[in-house]
């Protein structure tokens, strides 16, 4: 499944002030949940038993914090950019500034895994992770994720 079928520019943020884990999974399940007040808490409790289970951080400041849950019948993701990074648990023991939640369907394990080794491929990039760390504002992030030309400034004006 392509980056830009999971992840719609309303789910691409600049977070500050994440002081921990759990302020980003948070954030990451309003994101996810569209700030569904019914479904934020769902999303945000499957990505928090998910995190207990082991951490989610693959190293080189990125997490990939992901569940499978009956929220939605699609796939969905969340990318979020810490202004400061936050302990994950990492094994390189590297905090976290660049997060990319999913949530996946309940029934669609291979779909899940799938999407899994797709964002481990590209965060696992050097050049990618810096590009998202020099991005200045969440359109630029955009045009990096999905792999589309990036804003110049005078695009901006």
């Amino acid at each position: 499944m392509p980056i830009a079928d999971l992840l719609a520019p309303g789910r691409i943020v600049m977070l500050t002030g994440a002081g921990n884990r759990d302020q980003v999974l948070d954030a990451a399940a309003r994101l996810l949940a569209d700030a569904s007040p019914a479904m934020t808490p769902l999303i945000g409790t499957a990505l928090r038993e998910r995190e207990a289970l082991g951490s989610t951080a693959i190293g080189h400041g990125v997490a990939i914090p992901h569940a499978r849950s009956k929220a939605f019948s699609v796939a969905r993701g969340a990318f979020l950019l810490l202004d400061h990074p936050v302990d994950f648990g990492a094994r390189d023991h590297a905090p976290v500034d660049l997060v990319f939640a999913m949530s996946v369907p309940q029934h669609s394990p291979q779909q899940h895994l799938e999407i899994l080794s797709e964002l481990a491929e590209r965060f696992s990039s050097q050049g990618f992770r810096d590009a998202l760390r020099d991005a200045r504002d969440v359109r630029t992030l955009h045009a990096i994720l999905l792999g589309l030309p990036q804003p110049t400034m005078a695009m901006l004006h």
